[in-house]
C-alpha cells in the first residue's frame, strides 16, 4: 500500500514539472482574454535546450488561424527586445530571421526566454519592446501590447532555452 502511494505521489510531483497552458490562467496574467490560437512555440532543438554564443537559433510556431506575430526575448539580465514581426497563415512554420539574416545566440549566459504574441490585427504602431524589465513588467508590457493592438483574438506563448 505505501509503495503505490509514494508511486501516486512520485507520478503526482514529476506531471508537475510538466508545463501547462491554461487559457484562463495565461489570460489572468495578462489580464485580457486570450484565444487558443497557437497551439505549438518552441526553440528548434526544443524547450529547455542549450545552445552556444554564435549558434543560430529558430522558433516552431503552430497557429490555428491567420495572424500576426511578434518575437520578444528576455536575457538573463532582463533586457527585453523585439526581434521579430511576421503575418502568418495557419498551420506550422520555423521562423528563423527575415531573409539574408539569422536569429543568432549572443551573451550573456544564462536562461533566455521568448514570448510570440498573436493578434488578428497589424502591430500597434509606434510600441517596441525594449528596455531592462523585470518578469512582472514584461508581462505588463505585454498586457499593453494586446491592449493597444485593438485586437478581438490575441494569443501569448512562452518558451525558453540556455545560453551556455
Amino acid at each position: 500500500m505505501r509503495a503505490k502511494l509514494g508511486l501516486v505521489l512520485l507520478v503526482v510531483l514529476i506531471s508537475a514539472c510538466f508545463p501547462t497552458r491554461s487559457s484562463l490562467t495565461v489570460g489572468l496574467r495578462f489580464g485580457v482574454e486570450l484565444s487558443p490560437v497557437i497551439t505549438r512555440f518552441e526553440p528548434d532543438r526544443g524547450v529547455a535546450a542549450g545552445y552556444r554564443v554564435g549558434d543560430s537559433v529558430s522558433f516552431i510556431i503552430s497557429l490555428a488561424r491567420p495572424g500576426y506575430v511578434v518575437l520578444v526575448g528576455i536575457d538573463p539580465d532582463g533586457v527585453a527586445y523585439e526581434f521579430d514581426r511576421v503575418f502568418l497563415n495557419p498551420g506550422t512554420h520555423r521562423l528563423s530571421g527575415p531573409p539574408g539574416f539569422r536569429y543568432e545566440v549572443r551573451p550573456p549566459l544564462g536562461l533566455q526566454r521568448v514570448r510570440a504574441i498573436y493578434t488578428d490585427t497589424p502591430h500597434p504602431s509606434g510600441f517596441v519592446f525594449r528596455g531592462t524589465y523585470s518578469l512582472a513588467l514584461w508581462d505588463q508590457q505585454t498586457s499593453i501590447y494586446i491592449q493597444r493592438s485593438g485586437s478581438r483574438v490575441r494569443d501569448v506563448a512562452e518558451t525558453y532555452f540556455y545560453i551556455r
